[in-house]
C-alpha cells in the first residue's frame, strides 16, 4: 500500500465523493479494521472546513455475535438515540461516507428472519434518514477498502498479506488513482474523475433522448425480461446534485447508467450473472421470474432463504426499482475479477434492483410525494433497494420507443451506440 495514493484516495473521497462543504457536518461508518483510513478520512474533513466529523464503528466479530446471541426482540426497533442521531443529521444536511469492507459470509447461519425484521425496523425508525438519502437529500459516498477476510475471497489462493495487496491495487485501478499499475498525478486524478463522469453523463444523455417505452433484455443465461419505463423517467449517471445544490458521487467507483422502471411492468425471467453478497451472506444462482411487474418466483442455487427474506421485506419489495446498464467491457469488468461486494460487482455488469426506486429518476421526482411518485409508476414505498447483476457478455437490449421504432441499446454485452 502506498501512503501517498492512499492520502489521494482519502482526499478524492471527500473531494470529489461527497464534496464536503465548509462548514458542513460529516458522518463516516468505517470498521474498525479501517481505523487507519477513516482517520485520513477525518484529516481532510476538517482541512476542507468539516463543522464536525463523527465516527460510527462496526467490528464483523461483533455484529455476527450480535445476530447470532443478542436478545430476540432487539431486532424490531432501532434504539431511539441511534434513530434520533441518523434522522436529525440527515435533515441537517450532513454528508455520509460509508467504508463498505467486510467478510462476505459474515453472517452465515444467521437466522433470515432475524435479517427481514431488522430491514423493516430499519425502513420504519429510519425512514426520514432513508427518504432523505434516495432523494438526494443530502451528499453521500460508499468507497472500499481491503480487509483481510474479504480479500481472502477474493484471492482464495495467496496469503492474506497478498490478497491484502492484490485488492489495493485493484481497487486504486476502479478509483482511477492508478493507470497501468503507475500511480497518476493528483490533479490528473481529479481531472480523470470529471472526464469520467462527463462521459457517463453524457450516454445518459443520449439514453434520454430515445424516450423509450419498453426495454427487452435477452441472454444465453436464461434472462428474458421486457419492462416498461415511466413518461417523464431520466437516465442518469455518475455527479448527482444533493437538496443544497452541491455535486456528489455517490459510488466510488461507478460505472453505471440507472433509472427507475415502470413499476408494474416487468414480465419475464431475470437471472443473475453473478453472486450476491447480501446481508452477510453469499447467494448464488438466483433467478427471479416476473408478472405484471411482481416478483412470483424466487430460485438461488444457494442462499435461497437470505433471498427470500429479503424479497419477502414488504410489497415494494416484490417490484423492481432500479434498472442499470454497466457494458461488459467496463474497467472493472475487463479485471476478470469478482469481487463479492456489490460496489465493485454491480459496476462490472447491467443489473436491475428490487425494492425502492430513486426518486429522481423521474422528471421532477425530487418534489414529488411518495403518493404522486406511485401514481407516476415509480416503485417508491419499499425498506429495502437490493441490486443483483445480470449483465453478460452476449446480453442484448432492444428498446421501443413510443413510436413502435426498435433501438438496440446493447449488442454482445456492450452499448450498441
Amino acid at each position: 500500500m502506498n501512503e501517498e495514493m492512499l492520502r489521494q484516495y482519502a482526499r478524492l473521497v471527500i473531494h470529489i465523493g461527497v464534496n464536503l462543504q465548509k462548514g458542513q457536518p460529516l458522518v463516516i461508518a468505517s470498521p474498525v479494521d479501517c481505523a487507519f483510513f477513516a482517520r485520513l478520512l477525518v484529516s481532510e474533513a476538517y482541512r476542507a472546513g468539516a463543522k464536525d466529523v463523527i465516527l460510527n464503528w462496526r467490528d464483523d466479530h461483533c455484529v455476527r455475535e450480535h445476530w447470532l446471541r443478542a436478545d430476540d426482540c432487539l431486532f424490531d426497533n432501532v434504539y431511539p438515540w441511534d434513530a434520533l442521531q441518523k434522522n436529525t443529521l440527515a435533515r441537517e444536511g450532513a454528508a455520509y461516507i460509508g467504508i463498505s469492507a467486510t467478510d462476505p459470509e459474515n453472517l452465515k447461519g444467521v437466522d433470515p428472519e432475524r435479517l427481514r425484521r431488522w430491514e423493516v425496523a430499519t425502513g420504519r425508525d429510519l425512514k426520514e434518514f432513508n427518504r432523505l438519502q434516495m432523494n438526494n437529500g443530502f451528499p453521500w459516498c460508499v468507497v472500499s477498502i481491503p480487509i483481510a477476510s474479504w480479500a481472502r475471497k477474493v484471492f482464495p489462493d495467496r496469503t492474506d498479506n497478498e490478497a491484502v495487496e492484490m485488492l489495493w491495487a485493484e481497487i486504486f485501478k476502479s478509483v482511477r488513482i492508478t493507470y497501468n499499475g503507475e500511480a497518476i498525478k493528483e490533479g490528473d486524478a481529479v481531472q480523470e474523475w470529471r472526464t469520467h463522469c462527463d462521459r457517463l453523463k453524457s450516454r445518459a444523455k443520449k439514453l434520454n433522448t430515445f424516450n423509450f417505452k419498453s426495454l427487452h433484455y435477452t441472454n444465453a443465461l436464461g434472462t428474458d425480461l421486457t419492462v416498461e419505463m415511466p413518461v417523464d423517467h431520466i437516465w442518469m449517471a455518475a455527479e448527482e446534485s444533493s437538496a443544497a445544490g452541491v455535486s456528489f458521487v455517490a459510488n466510488m467507483p461507478t460505472e453505471e447508467i440507472f433509472s427507475a422502471p415502470l413499476r408494474d411492468s416487468a414480465n419475464g425471467v431475470l437471472v443473475a450473472s453473478k453472486p450476491l453478497v447480501l446481508n452477510g451472506n453469499i447467494v448464488d444462482g438466483i433467478r427471479l421470474v416476473f408478472e405484471k411487474g411482481r416478483i412470483v418466483e424466487v430460485h438461488a442455487d444457494s442462499g435461497e432463504e437470505t433471498l427470500l427474506a429479503a424479497v419477502n421485506v414488504d410489497e415494494g419489495s416484490h417490484f423492481l426499482g432500479e434498472i442499470a446498464l454497466v457494458p461488459y467491457d467496463s474497467p472493472i469488468s475487463s479485471s476478470g475479477i469478482l469481487f463479492y461486494n456489490t460496489l465493485f460487482d454491480e459496476n462490472a455488469a447491467c443489473h436491475f434492483a428490487f425494492g425502492e426506486a430513486y426518486p429522481g429518476c423521474i422528471r421532477g421526482g425530487d418534489k414529488m410525494s411518495v403518493d404522486e411518485l406511485i401514481a407516476r409508476g415509480i416503485n417508491a414505498e419499499s425498506t429495502t433497494h437490493v441490486d443483483f447483476m445480470v449483465g453478460t457478455e452476449d446480453l442484448s437490449i432492444v428498446g421501443t420507443t413510443h413510436d413502435g421504432r426498435q433501438v438496440p441499446v446493447f449488442e454482445n454485452g456492450k452499448f450498441a451506440f
